[in-house]
């Protein structure tokens, strides 16, 4: 073995791959903030827009064409590199912004959602996958814990911009915000992502495979938003949605196991530590973005706090998130042990919903952020450990399109948990108010029209049945999602713990070298690459 030392200064290269790396979290963090900014906000733009009803699309509709997008990005980026598809992604995002920040209605709010997901999918593959090309699996716990606490960072910064954009210059800044961090970001990618393309062999993009896949995600989406709630489970609409979704998984298995270049290759799941990763994945982020959606909305509406207040509650969560993600992190690094840690991770989180599923009007507000700081501490210990998992189980020229896999089968469970999660709310809060209010009592309690401050002002006789039926109507739904975290804890105890990569794969350090481009040695010193002669 020989060492071979790179011409230019070695600071120069370790000043390089820091801006790199921040250059990736800069993204990470567009994409994140983007999902939490409007969680303290909902309340009130859903009621100025009169669409209560549809308060679920408005994140849903994001998730959705993150969700769809994921492997698409993924795949393209293996084949075309990561930077071109980094940079459409964020001019998708920014066009969204604007016209988010400028909806008059809730359909253009959906809309401009809808847009922001399509880039914002890519912002968040495209960071993870950047990270690993140039980074080695052992090394990488450390900056995928870092990835991770810029996600906990984001959403307590967005619950709190969120709130204080809606209390001050209005609820829209908080599409008008991502513009100066968009364009930030757009510069810093185009500066200082240079990453090899790893993948010389262009085959025919698969386009019938996205097509396939887009429709089969949507039905599955819509199947859980519509049924027993738009439209009872038995009606024919329903029944026809069913079909059809079946019919486009059917094709989309039919196409990739055709298609010379797949966007979700079926040898993926030949690994099993891929596929277990991937459904404790998807489990767990059912909980997580039904928490993290839902409870800025609750203490408002529930607990009369105020949208900069419903911010700062949510602190406990993501603090003990980003702690346990980063503290993780480095642990992985240091040990290269990593297999009991998202199996603690999520028995924690059962712990956790189990408790908040038991929270009432009289429960103390800091035992309420107690019980989400044992959810953070549960997602913190599992969710960007999963992705390390199946990175190191393929090799770099695959490890775009296995981390956009596994996060499209993730974020398909945070789409259809916040989904069920909104259309369960809803679909119990109208029943609650109508057997809690005062016959003839409920006068301006009409629940599209409901916001935080309405609800302040009403009549105690009036007011406190409601808040009653917001808390009935939510909490007990966490508990309802205690069984996915304990089969999550079941499936991981299978994972197999594969040692973890002490280099990036040497015919990938070669291109880096020519290009002139930073790798990272398993010693974490900037310049230096470890390859047989």
């Amino acid at each position: 073995m020989v060492t071979t030392t790179l011409s230019a200064p070695v600071q120069e290269k370790k000043r390089s791959f820091l801006l790199l790396f921040l250059a990736l979290m800069l993204a990470m963090f567009l994409a994140s903030l983007s999902q939490m900014v409007l969680s303290s906000a909902l309340p009130t733009i859903v009621g100025e827009l009169n669409g209560v009803e549809h308060l679920a699309w408005v994140t849903a509709g994001y998730l959705l064409a993150a969700t769809v997008m994921m492997p698409i990005y993924g795949k393209l980026s293996d084949v075309f590199g990561r930077k071109p598809l980094l940079v459409i992604a964020i001019v998708l995002f920014l066009i969204g912004s604007v016209v988010g920040g400028l909806a008059g209605d809730m359909n253009w709010l959906i809309a401009g959602r809808a847009i922001q997901g399509l880039g914002g999918g890519g912002l968040m593959i495209l960071s993870q996958a950047s990270i690993a090309d140039v980074v080695p699996a052992r090394e990488r716990g450390k900056y995928m814990g870092l990835l991770g606490a810029v996600f906990a960072v984001s959403s307590v910064a967005g619950p709190l911009l969120g709130g204080w954009f809606t209390e001050g210059p209005g609820w829209r800044w908080a599409f008008w915000m991502n513009l100066p961090i968009g364009i930030l970001a757009l510069i810093a990618v185009v500066a200082y992502l240079n990453i090899p393309i790893q993948q010389k062999n262009r085959g025919r993009t698969d386009v019938f495979g996205m097509i396939t896949m887009a429709a089969a995600t949507t039905g599955i989406v819509l199947l859980v938003t519509w049924g027993g709630t738009l439209y009872a489970w038995d009606s024919p609409e329903i029944i026809a949605l069913l079909s059809g979704t079946v019919a486009a998984l059917v094709l989309f298995l039919i196409v990739e196991s055709r298609a010379s270049e797949p966007i979700i290759p079926l040898t993926l799941f030949k690994d099993r530590n891929f596929n277990l990763s991937t459904i404790a994945s998807a489990l767990t982020a059912v909980a997580m973005f039904g928490a993290i959606g839902y409870l800025p909305t609750y203490f408002q509406l529930a607990r009369g706090e105020s949208a900069i207040s419903a911010g700062l509650l949510m602190i406990p969560m993501m603090a003990a998130l980003l702690i346990t993600s980063v503290g993780t992190g480095f642990v992985i690094s240091k040990t290269g042990k990593y297999k009991a840690l998202p199996i603690y991770g999520t028995a924690i989180l059962a712990v956790g919903l189990v408790l908040l599923g038991t929270v009432t009007l009289q429960t103390e507000i800091y035992v309420v952020c107690i019980y989400m700081a044992l959810i953070g501490v549960g997602l913190g210990a599992s969710m960007q450990i999963l992705t390390l998992i199946v990175q190191n189980s393929f090799p770099n020229a695959m490890v775009g399109t296995a981390t956009a896999s596994n996060n499209y089968f993730r974020q398909v469970g945070g789409t259809v948990g916040t989904a069920v999660v909104g259309s369960l709310f809803v679909s119990r809060l109208g029943t609650l108010l109508a057997e809690n209010l005062p016959k003839g009592g409920g006068a301006g309690t009409e629940l599209n029209s409901l916001t935080p401050d309405i609800i302040n002002n009403l009549p105690d006789a009036v007011r406190l049945p409601v808040i009653l039926s917001f808390n009935e109507a939510l909490m007990p739904v966490f508990t309802w999602m205690v069984p996915l975290a304990l089969v999550a804890v079941v499936v991981l105890m299978f994972v197999k713990a594969k040692p973890l990569s002490t280099k990036v794969e040497d015919d990938i350090m070669i291109e880096a070298i020519a290009e002139g481009q930073l790798i990272m040695n398993a010693d974490d010193e900037p310049g230096r690459v470890d390859r047989p002669i």
